[in-house]
């Protein structure tokens, strides 16, 4: 009985909302301890700086001409010209701004003072699901103030008028990005788990975490390369990229890979495959649990990949039509020459589809017809809803990329990694931000992050055509691109169309891609696949993951498409495979690769795919 006395009147000592006993893990237990670590962590911090500035000083890595936070700064001011040219409009947002304050100031003191306060639903948000962001006083106001704060600044540029759509748009991305990155959960001081994991440790977590911080800038050459995997754990041709198969062909762009048949008859019709260069091909072949690769190979499919060249300065100006002509044409001469047949089913991935639209509709004024069905995996053809990408791409920004290319030939892959990862900043750069360098906890080992970290550079005419082309001017839209001395039209291309995209796309957004599906002169089967850009597409049936939605034909508006359209659970995988039998499911004996006419170069996945940048 003495014992809960003592219990009961500690905790009266505190507020009558508050019990002293709930910062127990936030008290300093051994100072001294403490006071060691922080001076190892600040020698840590130390390298991390020097290998920062090392490659600086001796003009490995120069400043770039122009500072992208000027753009972030030009777009902002216009949102706050808006707000401040009118008195009443900044009194207007002041009140919002502070009447939401005052209404977490009360809660708080209600809560401190035991005062009932309604309970608040379990929050969605990750950064947030510590119990003691809700159960803390201190830590719940600091959540709550950065919420309200974050939710105005966004309704700020919402609610701005007179600004262009494009500058909206930036200006909605940027605040997002800033948002993000000074949320709570991102310091040491205000996020509950890495104060407590510092207490427990007496600090250790900021020595292991500063050592990671020194080493990826090491790996990044003087740029941080934000870790999101143990990288170590995984090898191509060890444990990743596994499929039998050979390289049967080369040029300066491609290697093309005939994969071995795992059935006594296959496909008459060959598949090619055109991934993106933006990544590289093997995330079609991450496992054998995992592979599309091999399950198409399995259903009899013979089963051909380019896998694109990880260009240097060598590439500079290999453009459009060099990746047409030296990567698709040349893999369906490889095809032919192979198997002997005339007529493939194409399969374009990402930029790789938009590649394969441009060549078919190429194709069709040349009366090239060796494509007879073509599937499309989150690719984009229309770019006028092309998302968040699009922030990064206007006349100012295009021409100090291409400046930059120029002067090295080549768009360095972790540029894009950056762009791509901005997407989704607050699940792919911040968590691993404070699980990494606050923390000081290694990341798990995951083949598809070990794949996303495995960027590729970008031929400096290539990517200067693609930017410019389809997301600045959106030319294959609207028929104006020229390849060679065409000026291509995708009404031209007639072939039947398997349009695959994924509804929770942040690079090829389901909307672009559905009105993209309007644009072919021939059938169009529009698919939704459940899940994002990868997972939506890499999605093996043995899983039974996600779902997948088909329905009338795409015309309308996507919103009313998908109202009506039919959700089926699981992959879209067996779908799609019937889909390519119904166009011909006659069947020949199984091909070796390279035919009688080809002899293999190297086993697949080949040489090309092993450079890292």
């Amino acid at each position: 009985m003495a014992e809960k006395t003592e219990d009961k009147g500690a905790a009266g000592q505190g507020f009558p909302g508050f019990d002293p006993r709930s910062v127990e893990a936030y008290v300093v237990k051994d100072p001294q301890t403490l006071a060691m670590n922080l001076a190892r962590a600040a020698e840590n911090l130390g390298k991390a700086a020097s290998e920062w500035l090392g490659p600086r000083e001796r003009g490995e890595i120069r400043n770039p001409d122009t500072n992208p936070l000027n753009d972030l700064v030009k777009t902002l001011s216009a949102v706050t010209e808006y707000w401040m040219a009118d008195p009443k409009r900044t009194l207007e947002a002041q009140t919002l701004l502070f009447s939401s304050y005052m209404g977490i100031w009360t809660r708080t003191l209600n809560q401190f003072s035991g005062v009932p306060v309604e309970a608040e639903a379990p929050t969605q948000d990750k950064r947030f699901a510590d119990e003691d962001w809700i159960k803390n006083p201190f830590f719940a106001l600091l959540r709550q103030v950065y919420l309200v704060t974050a939710s105005w600044a966004e309704k700020l540029v919402d609610e701005a008028e007179g600004l262009d759509a494009h500058t909206k748009h930036k200006a909605a991305f940027y605040v997002k990005q800033i948002t993000a990155a000074l949320s709570p959960a991102n310091f040491a001081v205000t996020n509950p788990e890495v104060y407590r994991e510092t207490v427990a440790t007496n600090g250790a977590n900021f020595v292991a975490g500063m050592k990671m911080l020194a080493e990826d800038i090491a790996a990044g050459r003087g740029e941080l390369r934000l870790r999101h995997t143990d990288s170590t754990k995984f090898a191509i041709g060890r444990n990743i990229a596994l499929t039998p198969g050979k390289v049967i062909a080369q040029t300066e762009v491609c290697e093309v890979l005939q994969y071995e048949a795992s059935t006594d008859t296959v496909l008459k019709r060959p598949l090619l495959i055109c991934p993106p260069w933006i990544n590289k091909f093997y995330i079609l072949d991450l496992n054998p649990e995992k592979s599309f690769i091999k399950w198409c190979v399995d259903q009899g499919h013979t089963v051909f990949v380019i896998s694109w060249v990880n260009p240097d300065e060598r590439h500079a100006k290999k453009d459009w039509e060099s990746y047409m002509r030296e990567g698709i044409d040349f893999a369906l001469e490889t095809v032919e020459k192979a198997t002997g047949e005339k007529k493939v089913n194409a399969v374009g991935y990402c930029v790789g589809g938009t590649l394969l639209a441009a060549t078919l509709a190429y194709h069709a004024k040349t009366r090239n017809s060796r494509i007879a069905s073509v599937t499309f995996l989150t690719t984009q053809v229309d770019f006028e809803h092309a998302g968040d990408l699009k922030v990064f791409v206007d006349e100012e920004q295009l021409e100090a990329v291409e400046k930059q290319m120029e002067s090295v030939g080549y768009l360095d892959g972790s540029k894009m990694a950056t762009a791509f990862n901005m997407l989704r900043a607050s699940e792919l750069i911040w968590p691993y931000v404070v699980n990494n360098y606050l923390k000081g906890q290694e990341p798990l080992p995951f083949d598809l992050l070990h794949w996303n970290s495995d960027s590729t550079r970008m031929a400096a005419a290539n990517h200067a055509f693609y930017l410019r082309n389809c997301y600045l001017n959106n030319a294959l839209s609207k028929g104006e691109m020229k390849l060679g001395d065409k000026v291509i039209s995708l009404k031209d291309v007639k072939i039947p169309v398997y349009n695959l995209a994924t509804r929770e796309d942040h690079i090829a957004p389901a909307k672009s891609v559905f009105l993209g599906s309007g644009l072919f002169g021939g059938p169009v089967d529009f698919v939704l696949s459940g899940s994002g850009h990868i997972a939506g597409v890499v999605n093996p049936p043995a899983k039974q993951k996600y779902q997948f939605w088909v329905g009338e034909k795409p015309t309308g508006s996507y919103e009313d498409w998908l109202a009506k359209a039919e959700e089926t659970r699981g992959s879209w995988w067996p779908h799609w495979h019937a889909w390519v039998e119904g166009k011909d499911a006659t069947r020949v004996p199984a091909r070796k690769p390279g035919g009688s006419a080809l002899n293999a170069i190297a086993d697949a996945p080949g040489t090309y795919v092993l450079e890292r940048v």
